[in-house]
């Protein structure tokens, strides 16, 4: 990866620049195109999975979405850094879409950023699997493993 790296982050794996994958996506009648890096953040207790999702729905130049989803994994004995498999689906993105759409996204712009971010959008947003977080470019956000074990007392079994 080259250029600035998010603030707490460590690659998920070792060696060099890795390729992604572009998925497509459709929605609404249009056509989303989408990728998904991963990260690990430090919380308090824990290593944390965290998933960068990024989607363009105008072409590589329109404003791009951006959210970081924080796993909800929790509960095994071993780190979650070491165990977590987590991987955002297709239903995922489209409620990421959907949600950003309804919320000032607007995809056919040229360039810019819109970020789905913790401070401004987790008290109304949240997937089955996944919190949004801003720990990735902020270290004074709140505390991933706080929320995740919040989010596991309170659905416990998933």
């Amino acid at each position: 990866m080259t250029g600035p790296q998010p603030q707490g982050w460590a690659p998920a794996g070792e060696g060099g620049q890795v390729r992604m994958r572009l998925r497509e996506l459709r929605a609404g009648g249009r056509t989303f195109v989408w990728r998904a890096e991963i990260f690990h953040v430090s919380g308090e207790g824990d290593c944390h999975r965290c998933i960068r999702v990024r989607v363009w729905g105008a072409g590589k130049n329109s404003q791009v979405l951006q959210a970081d989803l924080l796993s909800k994994s929790w509960g095994t004995p071993w780190s979650a850094c070491a165990t977590d498999g987590a991987y955002p689906r297709a239903r995922d993105v489209r409620a990421v879409v959907d949600y950003a759409l309804t919320h000032g996204w607007e995809p056919d712009h040229v360039g810019g950023k819109f970020l789905l971010t913790e401070k401004k959008h987790a008290g109304m947003f949240e997937l089955a699997d996944f919190l949004l977080t801003d720990r990735l470019w902020d270290s004074g956000s709140p505390d991933p493993t706080a929320r995740v074990v919040h989010a596991f007392e309170q659905h416990p079994s998933g």
